[in-house]
């Protein structure tokens, strides 16, 4: 049962015999949804009390004040306070923002809301990670990695069980590292079931605006230190941002740009994948690299293509040759091109199985897709995709992202690998379609709805089927069968 069956009230007091029942060890935690048990399980582990009422830690003003100025979410709160905090101050809810750790940054809203955050020291500085407060939206997001809605006594601490929350986690989209959360808290009245989307919405806005202003920094980085290029006379080199990204090179084939070059016990040189030994030279703004020795050319990297939206058996085609794809070497694909910066065996477990995933079973189904798919295709420490990859879902959410409506229906031909139960597919999957209905609701065009009426999942979906009635016109052989469908499923819904 989700926190969104029943009206907010009722569900509170359901939540709160649970919460006494599974304390008082009745053995009742099968009514508890997974995530919320699994962070209990975490937060009791910690030694949180249930009836302890504060966070157990907070940052000082001083150090408060400096860690806001040097956050990347600094810079998006003009945006935030237009987008999400709207919506917060109309729904009666605060809007928080934390960093990676759980400490809130910001909490802006509503005056009244306010008094009563304050109340429970829901409060600038303090932490809500889940070993300080236990489970709540922010610290179970953080801890968990996913968008997290916890209502009422799914909160361990007994002090928020009148408050519900959502939150999702951010992260850089240079780095791939946690950033912090955003998170809509308020009394139990104002919780609604788009409130996760709300602020899974808002996490991706967040990331695409971070995108945009590294892509605006990598240009003038590139601009302003193009000399140290032109000065090595020929030798191979680049130019790498501070996180180890090239954003140039000469020869241009020599790396490809936006390669990540490991940095991490780099002490003035480093070695490439092709065996080139290449010094590292610190500039203000990143780094010089530059090659020992001159080698040969690298080898083209492969061409990876992975179709995995059409209802059928998913696929990679490597430099021309096509590969039918098992479901779990589909989802191990999808997930390493969501995070082209690569992921540990235990981050892509977690992302396939959650909590109860076993990193050794990834491992061996990574060796297993080497063999299958191109060894050149996949490395290890971390496991990331080295070929230039394309993905049908990935130029779908692109299309989605830029604007491009047109693209975007062109593009989506159905769900992502729709028998996937991995988190993170879902969550991917639920997000694009709610994108592409969006889309053909606002702007789809007459060919657009009929086509995706004819699909598994859009012939049932009675709201596009009218917004296509209303664009076929009368006497047409296609409205006649659009409104055969819609009388069915008006009957089947009496």
């Amino acid at each position: 049962m989700t926190p969104v069956d029943n009206d907010p009230l009722e569900r509170a007091r359901e939540l709160k015999r649970l919460h006494s029942a599974v304390l008082s060890g009745d053995g009742a935690t099968a009514q508890l949804r997974p995530v919320v048990w699994q962070s209990w399980r975490r937060s009791l582990g910690a030694h949180v009390d249930p009836d302890r009422h504060e966070p157990a830690s907070f940052l000082p003003s001083a150090d408060l004040r400096q860690h806001r100025n040097a956050h990347p979410f600094a810079t998006m709160l003009p945006m935030l306070r237009e987008t999400l905090l709207g919506e917060a101050d109309e729904a009666s809810q605060v809007m928080i923002l934390t960093d990676a750790n759980g400490h809130i940054l910001w909490r802006e809203g509503k005056a009244q809301v306010q008094r009563d955050a304050e109340a429970v020291r829901l409060t600038e500085g303090t932490s809500w990670a889940e070993e300080s407060i236990g489970t709540n939206a922010m610290g179970t997001a953080l801890a968990a990695e996913t968008p997290v809605q916890i209502h009422s006594a799914e909160h361990l601490v007994r002090t928020y069980h009148s408050w519900t929350c959502a939150a999702s986690p951010v992260h850089c989209p240079d780095t791939g590292r946690l950033l912090g959360t955003l998170d809509i808290s308020g009394p139990l009245h104002t919780m609604h079931p788009a409130l996760l989307s709300l602020v899974t919405t808002s996490a991706r806005l967040v990331e695409s605006q971070l995108r945009l202003l590294t892509s605006q920094q990598d240009e003038a980085v590139r601009t302003r230190n193009e000399h140290h290029l032109t000065r090595l006379g020929g030798q191979p080199g680049a130019l790498l941002s501070s996180s180890g990204r090239v954003l140039s090179c000469e020869p241009r084939q020599w790396l490809t740009p936006g390669r990540r070059i490991p940095l991490d016990g780099a002490e003035g040189f480093v070695l490439l994948d092709d065996g080139t030994e290449a010094e590292l030279e610190p500039l203000p703004e990143g780094y010089l690299l530059r090659a020992r020795q001159r080698t040969p050319e690298p080898a083209p990297r492969p061409l990876l293509a992975l179709s995995l939206l059409e209802d059928g058996v998913p696929t990679a085609t490597v430099d021309g040759r096509r590969q039918e794809l098992t479901l779990r070497h589909a989802e191990i694909l999808a997930l390493l091109a969501m995070h082209p910066a690569g992921l540990t065996a235990e981050q892509l477990t977690l992302l396939l199985h959650g909590e109860q995933g076993n990193p050794t079973t990834v491992r061996a189904e990574i060796h297993r897709l080497r063999n299958c798919v191109h060894p050149q295709v996949l490395r290890t420490r971390p496991y990331r995709i080295t070929a230039d990859v394309t993905s049908d879902f990935g130029a779908l959410r692109e299309a989605l992202h830029s604007g491009d409506v047109n693209a975007a229906l062109d593009e989506h031909h159905g769900l992502l690998l729709p028998r996937s139960e991995s988190p993170r597919i879902r969550q991917e999957r639920e997000e694009l379609l709610v994108a592409v209905r969006e889309a053909l609701l606002n702007h789809g065009t007459t060919e657009h709805l009929w086509n995706y009426c004819g699909t598994g999942h859009g012939q049932d979906d009675l709201e596009i089927l009218e917004r296509l009635r209303t664009l076929l016109p009368g006497g047409s052989s296609r409205r006649s069968t659009v409104e055969t469908r819609i009388h069915r499923l008006l009957e089947d819904e009496s």
